[in-house]
Protein backbone atom coordinates (compact mmCIF):
# COMPACT_ATOMS: atom_id res chain seq x y z
CA UNK A 1 0.00 0.00 0.00
CA UNK A 2 1.45 3.36 -1.01
CA UNK A 3 1.39 6.72 0.76
CA UNK A 4 -0.56 8.08 -2.14
CA UNK A 5 0.88 10.60 -4.50
CA UNK A 6 1.95 10.44 -8.10
CA UNK A 7 5.44 11.48 -9.26
CA UNK A 8 7.51 11.62 -12.42
CA UNK A 9 10.97 10.05 -12.37
CA UNK A 10 14.21 10.92 -14.06
CA UNK A 11 16.69 8.17 -14.91
CA UNK A 12 19.09 8.25 -11.97
CA UNK A 13 16.74 7.36 -9.07
CA UNK A 14 15.27 4.41 -10.97
CA UNK A 15 18.68 3.23 -12.13
CA UNK A 16 20.23 3.16 -8.66
CA UNK A 17 17.18 1.86 -6.83
CA UNK A 18 17.01 -1.06 -9.28
CA UNK A 19 20.78 -1.66 -9.05
CA UNK A 20 20.58 -1.89 -5.26
CA UNK A 21 17.38 -3.96 -5.16
CA UNK A 22 15.36 -1.14 -3.60
CA UNK A 23 12.95 -0.39 -6.48
CA UNK A 24 10.04 -1.95 -4.60
CA UNK A 25 10.16 0.98 -2.17
CA UNK A 26 8.72 3.18 -4.92
CA UNK A 27 5.19 1.71 -5.06
CA UNK A 28 5.10 1.78 -1.26
CA UNK A 29 5.84 5.52 -1.28
CA UNK A 30 3.98 6.57 -4.45
CA UNK A 31 0.85 5.28 -6.18
CA UNK A 32 2.18 5.81 -9.70
CA UNK A 33 5.54 6.78 -11.15
CA UNK A 34 5.44 8.25 -14.64
CA UNK A 35 8.56 8.15 -16.81
CA UNK A 36 8.98 9.94 -20.12
CA UNK A 37 10.33 8.25 -23.23
CA UNK A 38 13.80 9.79 -22.80
CA UNK A 39 14.15 8.06 -19.42
CA UNK A 40 13.14 4.72 -20.95
CA UNK A 41 15.75 5.21 -23.68
CA UNK A 42 18.46 6.07 -21.14
CA UNK A 43 17.60 3.04 -18.99
CA UNK A 44 17.60 0.84 -22.12
CA UNK A 45 21.03 1.96 -23.34
CA UNK A 46 23.50 -0.84 -24.10
CA UNK A 47 25.92 0.45 -21.42
CA UNK A 48 23.22 0.39 -18.72
CA UNK A 49 23.53 -2.63 -16.39
CA UNK A 50 21.50 -5.63 -17.56
CA UNK A 51 19.32 -5.73 -14.44
CA UNK A 52 18.18 -2.16 -15.14
CA UNK A 53 17.58 -2.87 -18.85
CA UNK A 54 15.52 -5.94 -17.90
CA UNK A 55 13.50 -3.86 -15.43
CA UNK A 56 12.59 -1.18 -17.97
CA UNK A 57 11.85 -3.68 -20.76
CA UNK A 58 9.13 -5.22 -18.55
CA UNK A 59 8.11 -2.35 -16.29
CA UNK A 60 5.95 -3.09 -13.26
CA UNK A 61 2.34 -1.96 -13.19
CA UNK A 62 3.12 1.07 -11.01
CA UNK A 63 5.58 2.47 -13.58
CA UNK A 64 3.81 4.27 -16.42
CA UNK A 65 5.66 5.26 -19.58
CA UNK A 66 4.09 8.55 -20.64
CA UNK A 67 4.96 10.55 -23.74
CA UNK A 68 5.66 14.26 -23.37
CA UNK A 69 3.34 16.23 -25.63
CA UNK A 70 4.51 19.19 -27.62
CA UNK A 71 8.05 20.36 -28.13
CA UNK A 72 10.61 19.44 -25.49
CA UNK A 73 12.52 22.44 -24.17
CA UNK A 74 16.16 21.40 -24.60
CA UNK A 75 18.82 23.09 -22.47
CA UNK A 76 22.59 22.77 -22.35
CA UNK A 77 22.63 22.15 -18.60
CA UNK A 78 20.18 19.22 -18.51
CA UNK A 79 20.10 15.81 -20.11
CA UNK A 80 17.12 14.53 -22.09
CA UNK A 81 15.77 12.46 -19.18
CA UNK A 82 15.88 15.38 -16.75
CA UNK A 83 14.37 17.75 -19.29
CA UNK A 84 11.51 15.43 -20.23
CA UNK A 85 10.83 14.40 -16.63
CA UNK A 86 10.31 18.03 -15.58
CA UNK A 87 8.28 18.82 -18.68
CA UNK A 88 6.09 15.75 -18.13
CA UNK A 89 5.49 16.67 -14.48
CA UNK A 90 4.37 20.14 -15.54
CA UNK A 91 2.26 18.74 -18.40
CA UNK A 92 0.45 16.30 -16.08
CA UNK A 93 0.13 18.75 -13.19
CA UNK A 94 2.29 16.56 -10.95
CA UNK A 95 4.12 18.53 -8.28
CA UNK A 96 7.07 16.24 -7.56
CA UNK A 97 9.87 14.78 -9.63
CA UNK A 98 12.35 12.06 -8.65
CA UNK A 99 15.67 13.58 -9.65
CA UNK A 100 19.23 13.62 -8.28
CA UNK A 101 21.38 15.97 -10.37
CA UNK A 102 22.11 19.15 -8.41
CA UNK A 103 21.55 21.54 -11.34
CA UNK A 104 18.37 19.69 -12.35
CA UNK A 105 17.05 19.90 -8.77
CA UNK A 106 17.64 23.66 -8.77
CA UNK A 107 15.82 24.06 -12.09
CA UNK A 108 12.96 21.85 -10.88
CA UNK A 109 12.49 24.15 -7.88
CA UNK A 110 12.49 27.19 -10.17
CA UNK A 111 9.71 25.53 -12.18
CA UNK A 112 7.68 25.02 -9.00
CA UNK A 113 8.39 21.30 -8.73
CA UNK A 114 9.47 19.45 -5.59
CA UNK A 115 12.63 17.45 -6.33
CA UNK A 116 12.91 14.15 -4.46
CA UNK A 117 16.28 12.42 -4.63
CA UNK A 118 17.34 8.83 -4.19
CA UNK A 119 18.73 9.61 -0.74
CA UNK A 120 15.38 11.08 0.28
CA UNK A 121 13.56 7.95 -0.91
CA UNK A 122 15.87 5.79 1.22
CA UNK A 123 15.46 8.12 4.21
CA UNK A 124 11.64 8.05 3.93
CA UNK A 125 11.65 4.25 3.74
CA UNK A 126 14.00 3.98 6.73
CA UNK A 127 11.83 6.40 8.75
CA UNK A 128 8.93 4.00 8.21
CA UNK A 129 11.05 1.07 9.35
CA UNK A 130 11.01 -0.61 5.94
CA UNK A 131 14.78 -0.66 5.43
CA UNK A 132 18.05 -0.27 7.28
CA UNK A 133 19.34 3.10 6.06
CA UNK A 134 23.04 2.34 6.65
CA UNK A 135 22.78 -0.95 4.79
CA UNK A 136 21.21 0.70 1.76
CA UNK A 137 23.73 3.55 1.81
CA UNK A 138 26.42 0.84 1.79
CA UNK A 139 24.78 -0.81 -1.23
CA UNK A 140 24.49 2.43 -3.16
CA UNK A 141 28.06 3.32 -2.20
CA UNK A 142 29.23 0.28 -4.15
CA UNK A 143 27.76 1.74 -7.34
CA UNK A 144 28.80 4.82 -9.31
CA UNK A 145 26.22 6.95 -7.48
CA UNK A 146 27.78 10.17 -6.20
CA UNK A 147 26.91 10.18 -2.50
CA UNK A 148 27.17 13.49 -0.69
CA UNK A 149 28.56 12.53 2.72
CA UNK A 150 27.13 15.65 4.37
CA UNK A 151 23.62 14.85 3.12
CA UNK A 152 23.97 11.21 4.25
CA UNK A 153 25.07 12.34 7.72
CA UNK A 154 22.17 14.81 7.95
CA UNK A 155 19.69 12.11 6.94
CA UNK A 156 21.18 9.70 9.50
CA UNK A 157 20.87 12.37 12.25
CA UNK A 158 17.20 12.94 11.35
CA UNK A 159 16.57 9.19 11.48
CA UNK A 160 18.40 8.91 14.81
CA UNK A 161 16.22 11.72 16.24
CA UNK A 162 13.10 9.83 15.10
CA UNK A 163 14.36 6.79 17.01
CA UNK A 164 15.12 8.92 20.06
CA UNK A 165 18.89 8.38 19.81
Amino acid sequence: MSEGHVVVSDTTPLNYLVLTGAEELLPRLFTTIHVPTAVVLELSHAQTPAVVRDFIQKPPEWLQVTQVSGTVEVTDSLGPGETEAMQLALQLGIGAVLIDDKAARRIAKLKGLVPIGTLSILERAAAKGWIDFSEHIGRIGKTQFRLNCILVEEAQRRLDRLKGL
